[in-house]
């Protein structure tokens, strides 16, 4: 089967509103020492992201993107394996210090653990 590792604009949360409903209804809360994701699970079709790097915890523009690309492309490889669900993912104080192979290793963890406590959810 085809799995496809694109990041169109309906996987995206794309106005203030949508990331309002994610922080209004958190269903489903995630950290780690570099990364807080929030969920609001509901009767979606498909996984959708935003992403949140604060000028406040990441000063320099170019580590701000850096984030941003790694936390897209973790995304796009984990997607096919998340529920269908809005998911918010902010990034902490200190993720700039991070190596690439780190951030990934920290999301990919996240992911999984996002999985898992969805499914004990539903049971």
């Amino acid at each position: 089967m085809y799995t496809s590792f694109h990041f169109p604009k309906s996987a995206r949360l794309l106005t203030s509103g949508q990331y309002s409903d994610v922080f209004q209804n958190v269903n489903l809360r995630v950290s780690s020492r570099h990364f807080l994701i929030l969920a609001t699970v509901d009767q979606f079709t498909e996984v959708r992201l935003g992403i949140i790097v604060a000028k406040k915890h990441v000063k320099l523009a170019v580590q701000r993107n850096r984030v941003k690309r790694i936390l897209r492309d973790s995304f796009r490889c984990e997607k096919a394996s998340l529920p269908a669900i809005d998911i918010v993912v902010l990034a902490k104080k200190g993720v700039d210090k991070l190596d690439n192979e780190a951030c990934h290793k920290e999301l990919q963890y996240l992911w999984q653990k996002l999985d898992r406590k969805y499914s004990s959810r539903d049971q």
